[in-house]
């Protein structure tokens, strides 16, 4: 028999025995670590049907956020319009929600019905809120816990100036907690007065209210 024919019998019985040899090793494989395998499958099958669950449950919390908010937009003097209410609600993704569902925001105002709304769009994520309405009872709250965010109206009686009074207060405390004036203005003397006091953001549009508590959120992260 000359070499080449030896060669290439040694070649034929590589492949025949590589044939014969894959498909008992699979057979070891599944019997020796049979249990284990289908663990790994059954976990990356919760994995997925976690994932599409969180998937489901971000769009319609973002769903309940929008009609909450397109509603304080209908019942707010603001340039805000509905469509307006639909853009800023995008940011909500659901590594943001899961941020939100663990932030508690302290909401000052002598009104808490007028805001209603706007809490609902928010609480739709999972924001908790603690209402006060006045500075004294803003304090108390204050002194019993933190919180991620504070939201204050511009002016309480007798206080005209009641959310910088609150604002000057706790920042003179050391507490820089991210906070919001949410007033029936936005004009720019009152963003620039609100800044120098030290404020997050100034607005009266609910949307702009929604977008600056979620990015406060995510930047306290």
């Amino acid at each position: 028999m000359s070499i080449d024919n030896v060669l290439k019998l040694l070649d034929a019985a590589t492949k025949l025995l590589g044939v014969l040899v894959w498909p008992a090793v699979l057979v070891f494989a599944l019997v020796r670590f049979g249990s284990v395998i289908r663990e790994f499958i059954a976990s990356m099958g919760e994995f997925s049907l976690k994932a599409a669950g969180l998937d489901v449950s971000a769009k319609r919390k973002q769903v309940e956020a929008t009609a909450a908010l397109q509603e304080a937009i209908a019942r707010k003097p603001s340039d805000a319009t509905a469509s307006d209410a639909r853009a800023v609600v995008r940011i909500a993704t659901p590594q943001m929600i899961h941020r939100a569902e663990k932030a508690t925001v302290l909401w000052v105002d002598d009104r808490p019905r007028n805001n209603i709304y706007e809490r609902q769009a928010l609480e739709a994520l999972g924001i908790t809120f603690v209402l006060a309405t006045s500075t004294e009872e803003a304090l108390k709250e204050l002194s019993r816990g933190s919180f991620n965010v504070i939201i204050s109206d511009r002016g309480r009686p007798p206080d005209p100036r009641a959310g910088y009074t609150l604002l000057d207060k706790i920042r003179s405390e050391g507490n820089q907690t991210p906070f919001i004036i949410y007033a029936g203005s936005r004009a720019p003397e009152h963003v620039v007065e609100s800044r120098r006091h030290g404020a997050y953001g100034c607005t009266n549009r609910p949307d702009e209210l929604f977008e600056l508590v979620l990015l406060a959120i995510a930047g306290a992260a």
